[in-house]
């Protein structure tokens, strides 16, 4: 695949760009991640999201430990070229590591965040180290 494509996104100074992973068929927001030139390409290749980690400074193929692999549809980029949106397939119907649907599972109700996301599946189960 030719990757000059890859030269139209405005990365960060540090060679990032934010990412958003929206269900395909809800469209609910999952997650936001970050990716750097190297997890773009490769999810491009592989069709699954592939995300850069700063906390861990390394690639992270999402789903490489709790099995919630992301399968891509489609891959947008927004009208300044800074923003990614990932159109996916959540494996395992599980996208946050709280065992929930969504990262965005808390909602702000009268001054006060609130989970309002049931956990689907323990973390402990999920992360067995």
């Amino acid at each position: 695949m030719n990757e000059t494509w890859l030269n139209k996104v405005k990365w960060s100074e540090d060679g990032l760009v934010p990412a958003i992973a929206q269900d395909a068929e809800t469209g609910r927001v999952l997650m936001v991640a970050w990716m750097n030139r190297e997890a773009l390409q490769l999810t491009a290749a592989k069709s699954e999201a592939v995300y850069w980690s700063r906390s861990r400074s390394k690639i992270w193929h999402k789903g490489e430990e709790s099995g919630h692999i992301q399968k891509v549809r489609e891959i947008r980029i927004d009208c300044d070229s800074d923003v990614i949106l990932l159109q996916i397939e959540q494996q395992g119907g599980i996208a946050c590591h709280t065992g929930r649907e969504s990262c965005f599972f808390t909602r702000l109700e009268q001054g006060q965040w609130c989970a309002v996301d049931a956990v689907l599946k323990s973390p402990d189960e999920i992360y067995k180290k």
